[in-house]
């Protein structure tokens, strides 16, 4: 039993990989398969020394951007209902469904500015480091830059400063400069992470930020 078990565990994983890879094809490329396979990544480095389901944290991982509203008119519902049914036709346990569906959920930087009470679980924890850590460091510039092509914004306006203190709404229906989005979100991530791991592996992506960022404003002066 506990043999067939652990194959059909793995049955679902890879089904769940074929499903993630054609339903992302030709998305955009901070959002695409690439983007999920790191966070999977991320996540089995995060479970090697921090606790929590496995299975819900792999599935959460592929599955947590199936349909990000950002590229569906902001429609927040329908990410977690392509997940619940892909799974059920995987004859997946409805707990772990359930659990998959609220890491879907709550993932988002945005949903962290929402009113109210924040749904958490160790699983939660795990995916939404994994998730962040993909939008510091080299990728994370490269991500930030390449989503504000997509969305034909400025690279930097000097007379737009960034806002600090944006509600959900506000930061949904955001046109600031790319460069905003650094002091908007992504430095501000170091400090949001769940897990011991996750802290430390932000860190150094944090600093290379850092260093980019005064680079960048060097050479907007003409002074490198």
């Amino acid at each position: 039993m506990g043999i067939f078990f652990v194959m059909n565990v793995e049955t679902v994983l890879e089904n769940t990989k074929k499903y993630v890879k054609k339903t992302l094809h030709n998305a955009e490329g901070g959002h695409d398969w690439f983007h999920i396979e790191r966070v999977y990544k991320n996540c089995l480095r995060l479970l090697e020394t921090e606790p929590g389901d496995r299975l819900i944290v792999l599935l959460g991982a592929l599955l947590h951007d199936i349909a990000d509203a950002k590229f569906h008119h902001g429609d927040e519902t329908l990410g977690p209902k392509m997940a619940g049914s892909f799974l059920q036709s995987q004859h997946v346990n409805e707990e772990v469904i359930e659990a998959v569906i609220n890491i879907i959920n709550h993932i988002s930087f945005k949903s962290s500015l929402g009113k109210g009470p924040q749904f958490t679980s160790p699983e939660l924890s795990i995916v939404q480091d994994a998730d962040r850590l993909d939008a510091l460091g080299a990728i994370g510039i490269a991500r930030c830059f390449n989503y504000g092509g997509f969305k034909n914004r400025v690279l930097y306006d000097p007379e737009i400063a960034p806002n600090l203190s944006m509600t959900k709404e506000a930061y949904k229906n955001s046109t600031a400069p790319t460069i905003n989005h650094f002091y908007e979100k992504l430095l501000l991530l170091k400090d949001k992470m769940n897990t011991p791991t996750g802290k430390e592996l932000a860190r150094a992506r944090h600093t290379f930020m850092e260093t980019y960022l005064a680079q960048f404003f060097a050479e907007w002066e003409g002074k490198k």
